[in-house]
């Protein structure tokens, strides 16, 4: 574990160096409530079944990294996505990554794909790209468990601030303007190819959210998983893993790699 200064804070950083010549470099991007560790060994396991090295970090005001120092706005992923993360991969020296998202981290990558930055390839599990009732009605209970069960505590072995981590999602992803959050206008800008994997029982959003994404982005290949919810990596982790391995052989073998 190590950490940059990106923009004067602190940023939690993991590298995992399994690459392979040939093959791009991974960076995963957590959810809503993750971080470096709550990761757990997934990356570790993609980078070394695939030959790509990865880094892996914590968002400010997640994990270790520096404090979130105010309330998070509607657009606080395409802040992430178009200042904070071409920094990150800046600090890491990464150029043309794969960015491996979750939840938040899937919305994130595709804006910052969305927007011309250079991009190998996105992996998105259970990503967002417009507010459903379900995912509004799933984080109110969050919010409802964070108050009343141990939750808290559960969270808190992650991050140094786990109020504000847990605020700073919860918060704005409830607030009324963010009801119109919508991402659809960065898709068709997408040029990388897109393995987009969901959850036949996520409780934070339904199949339409990728079918979006393949609509609109051509070079998309979309898995649904039986018996999974919103995080494929944790309850279907073989599959998720299988799925990415066929995916990188794939974007690693185009010959059109190298132009994009």
């Amino acid at each position: 574990m190590a950490f940059v200064s990106v923009g004067g804070l602190r940023i939690e950083v993991e590298r995992i160096p399994a690459g392979v010549p040939g093959r791009p470099a991974l960076v995963f991007l957590h959810e809503g409530l993750g971080s470096v560790a709550m990761w757990r060994d997934f990356p570790a396991r993609v980078a070394h079944a695939c030959g790509c090295d990865a880094v892996v970090y914590s968002r400010v005001g997640y994990g270790r990294s520096a404090p979130l120092e105010g309330p998070r706005g509607v657009r606080y992923m395409h802040d992430e996505a178009l200042v904070a993360l071409p920094d990150v991969l800046r600090a890491a020296g990464v150029v043309r990554p794969v960015l491996v998202g979750h939840s938040d981290g899937g919305s994130i990558a595709l804006i910052h794909a969305g927007s011309g930055n250079p991009v190998a390839g996105l992996v998105l599990l259970a990503p967002h790209v417009f507010v459903e009732d379900v995912s509004i009605a799933s984080i109110a209970a969050a919010g409802r468990a964070f108050a009343r069960t141990d939750l808290r505590a559960r969270l808190a072995r992650y991050h140094d601030d786990v109020d504000s981590a847990f605020r700073g999602w919860n918060d704005i992803w409830l607030h009324p303007d963010f009801r119109a959050w919508n991402i659809e206008d960065a898709l068709p800008a997408i040029r990388c190819p897109v393995l987009a994997i969901q959850g036949a029982d996520d409780e934070y959003g339904t199949m339409e959210q990728v079918r979006r994404i393949a609509a609109a982005v051509p070079d998309t290949d979309v898995l649904e998983l039986a018996d999974c919810r919103h995080s494929p990596h944790r309850d279907q982790p073989e599959a998720v893993i299988d799925a990415i391995t066929r995916f990188l052989d794939r974007l690693t073998s185009s010959p059109t790699m190298s132009r994009q």
